[in-house]
């Protein structure tokens, strides 16, 4: 008996549900399928650069036996099943809108020709339509969801070990992984090479790592972008190279020894704001470009290509936002404390709609995940569920002082401000001239003046918010 196992966002062998089963039933045709006809949106550059590793990674595990293709997966599974006289077709499911769509349509005919199809959790650590109120309504803010919720759903499933006996065949008629052309042509990655150890056994790696180092002190620490406390798998969790619960079982072992409830109670919560954000995208499917809050329809977001090629570019004037976008574009990363810090300014200062910054993300990040990149911009914008109010607006100035104090983060990233004082760090306009000059910086020369004033683009974004979104005050006769 032949099964094939669709690979998608579990690039693993360990914890693979669908390829767990799929090895007890026989031979496994294990297939790869980079599909671009699906969805709006498209994977973006960072990301096809880190699928591309991935997915050598894995080839290299299976013994160079998975197998590539590129098209609509109904016609490469159809091709495969009667080609290789299939029996079964086994994956793990996506949540994305479209993918679901048309998992439905493939089921069915499979189904329909005798072929047994299953598919498998192996992304999320409860599924998004188990989770419900008493009155069987969705959740729509993150606490009781994940308390009431989650929590008292019971314990995520205990990972799976990799498949016993695994015997994998190879279809010559496959292409290349080479073949996708997921580098980019332009040589622009070098530092996220440097910055990035890619596949299954360095997820594992990097779990054991921050968890032995960056665990103590995370509920505190991880606002700071210069220490270790953040555990940086999110692009690792996105391609599945390691599984939700593999992290949280692996938490679980390491912060009951060690004693750090707070500090363990902390990061499972950030689990579980991943799950949240998968569980808006199944029951609000249209997360990714409408308002999940209508009122926000209203609000007079400008155009203006100048403020967004310098946020982009990191040449705003406010160095703490700086050093946020060059981290992105550098490394594939941001860290999230700096994320809500450059989306606040995006959003309100510059008051530009929450898509600019998403569609910049989904392309310069290695974690780039729909759920998550569409649930986190509108929680910024206030649009979204359980958001942030609209009212609430990161001073990037005060930001950069409280969770960089000593300037390590900011200075990496923006080093033509490197010798200026801590003191003028972050708001270097004011600086005197004698000390502008004594550490090498002239203002619009070597870095640029702030593109807007924080105090009068908080006025005017709140006094937008006010008359456009916010219903009027009831008014006594």
């Amino acid at each position: 008996m032949t099964v094939l196992f669709w690979f998608r966002n579990d690039l693993r062998l360990a914890d693979n549900p669908g390829l767990f089963e799929a090895a007890k039933k026989g031979q496994v045709l294990p297939i790869y399928i980079m599909d671009e006809h699906l969805s709006d949106f498209k994977m973006g550059s960072a990301s096809k650069w880190w699928l591309h590793h991935s997915l050598k990674n894995l080839d290299a595990s299976l013994d160079c036996k998975l197998n590539v293709y590129a098209g609509r997966p109904m016609d490469v599974l159809i091709d495969l099943v009667k080609k290789h006289n299939i029996t079964a077709v086994y994956w793990n499911r996506c949540y994305e809108p479209d993918r679901i769509n048309d998992d439905s349509k493939i089921k069915a005919y499979l189904k329909s020709i005798a072929v047994e199809c299953q598919s498998f959790n192996g992304s999320l650590l409860w599924e998004p339509w188990e989770v419900l109120k008493g009155d069987k309504t969705y959740y729509k803010v993150f606490t009781p969801y994940y308390r009431n919720g989650c929590l008292k759903a019971g314990m995520p499933r205990t990972p799976l070990p990799k498949p016993a006996q695994l015997s994998c065949i190879k279809d010559k008629d496959a292409i290349t992984i080479d073949a996708l052309s997921l580098i980019p042509k332009i040589h622009w990655y070098d530092q996220m090479e440097e910055t990035w150890q890619i596949g299954e056994q360095s997820a594992l790696n990097r779990c054991e790592s921050f968890l032995n180092e960056g665990l103590l002190g995370y509920k505190e620490l991880r606002n700071n972008p210069a220490k270790r406390n953040v555990s940086r798998l999110s692009p690792h969790l996105h391609f599945g190279e390691i599984s939700p619960n593999q992290v949280w079982h692996a938490a679980l072992a390491v912060g009951t020894v060690r004693g750090v409830e707070n500090d363990l109670d902390c990061f499972l919560s950030e689990l579980g704001w991943r799950e949240f954000s998968y569980y808006l995208l199944y029951h609000f499917p249209k997360l990714p470009r409408q308002n999940f809050q209508p009122k926000f329809d209203a609000f007079p977001w400008i155009q203006n290509e100048g403020f967004l090629k310098a946020w982009q570019s990191g040449q705003t004037g406010y160095p703490i936002v700086d050093a946020g976008m060059r981290q992105l574009w550098q490394t594939g990363y941001m860290h999230n404390r700096v994320r809500m810090i450059v989306g606040s300014f995006l959003i309100k200062n510059l008051k530009l709609h929450w898509h600019h910054g998403a569609d910049w993300f989904w392309d310069c990040l290695v974690d780039a995940d729909l759920a998550s990149n569409s649930a986190s911009w509108q929680w910024v914008a206030g649009s979204g569920a359980d958001a942030s109010p609209y009212f609430r607006i990161f001073n990037p100035v005060l930001q950069g002082q409280k969770f960089d104090a000593d300037g390590e983060y900011t200075r990496c990233f923006v080093p033509e401000l490197k010798d200026l004082p801590s003191k003028y760090l972050f708001n270097p306009w004011t600086a005197p001239d004698h000390v502008l000059r004594a550490s090498g910086v002239v203002l619009d020369r070597d870095y640029p003046r702030p593109i807007v004033d924080l105090a009068r683009s908080r006025d005017e974004a709140l006094l937008a918010y006010k008359e456009k979104v916010m219903p009027p005050e009831p008014v006594d006769f």
